[in-house]
Parts: C-alpha cells; sequence; structure tokens
C-alpha cells in the first residue's frame, strides 16, 4: 500500500505454522511487534540498545486476518503511525505478500510513552513527535 513508508519483511519459519498449515493466529502479533520495533528504531527514538530506555508500552492490540500466511511465503509488514495522543500513538499495519502485495491482514495498537523506572505514563517527548510527524509527512493538525 502506497500510504506506509516503512516496511519489515519477515521470513515465515517452519515454527510459525500450525496443524492447519498456515501461520498460527498469534504469529500475527509477533509479526508486528518485529516490524513495529524496527519502525521505532528506523524513525530514531529507540537505539536498539537497552529495551527500558524505550519508553514505550504495548496498551492495545488488534489484527484482522484476511488470508492465510504459509511457511516458505515471502511477507513484508507495513507500518505506519496513523494518531500521535498526548501520551499515546496509534500505529497501523498491513501484513502483505512480498511479491504480489496482497493484503494478508492488518493490524493496530495503541502505545502509551511510560516511564519505566516511575512506573507511569508520560507525555510524548516533542523531540519525538516531531519526529513521527516528519517521517509520516503529517503536521500537528494531523496527528
Amino acid at each position: 500500500m502506497a500510504d506506509f513508508r516503512f516496511f519489515h519483511l519477515i521470513e515465515v519459519r517452519y515454527a510459525d505454522i500450525d496443524a492447519q498449515g498456515h501461520a498460527n493466529h498469534a504469529v500475527y502479533f509477533t509479526y508486528m511487534e518485529q516490524a513495529r520495533t524496527l519502525y521505532i528504531k528506523h524513525l530514531g527514538l529507540w537505539d536498539g540498545s537497552d529495551f527500558s530506555t524505550i519508553g514505550i508500552i504495548l496498551a492495545e492490540a488488534t489484527c484482522t486476518y484476511k488470508a492465510p500466511i504459509r511457511f516458505g511465503q515471502a511477507i513484508r509488514v507495513g507500518v505506519k503511525t496513523v494518531r500521535l495522543g498526548n501520551r499515546s500513538l496509534e500505529l497501523n499495519y498491513s501484513l502483505q505478500d512480498s511479491e504480489s502485495g496482497r493484503e494478508m491482514a492488518t493490524g493496530r495498537t495503541i502505545q502509551v510513552t511510560y516511564d519505566y523506572p516511575k512506573g507511569e505514563s508520560i507525555p510524548i517527548p516533542e523531540k519525538w513527535r516531531r519526529m513521527v510527524e516528519a517521517f509520516e509527512g503529517i503536521g500537528p493538525d494531523q496527528a
């Protein structure tokens, strides 16, 4: 889909496949998590070294399954921020067949900016807000 500016390629592992011969439903969330982590790193919000410094926690996750993903299938996961709240970010996902572009599933997560040492949510840092808006091509009034 043209509106996704970030994609991560996923290798469907044999261990991802269930008894029905397709990727288990829970694995779709793992694919979104992997893509989300690399998206956050790509944006420069986290350097990938210390998980306690990422300052984000998952609050909600949904997935709509459209077609089975099979072993050996090349897929890619698109990630984009669609909303920046005061303390939360809403991300959308598109799991696609890499060759045909066919959408296999869509997803949505809500991430809350979080101070792990204090154990509480915090406002989205302004630097993060600017970085996301610049990457996604959205202005403060659109986020």
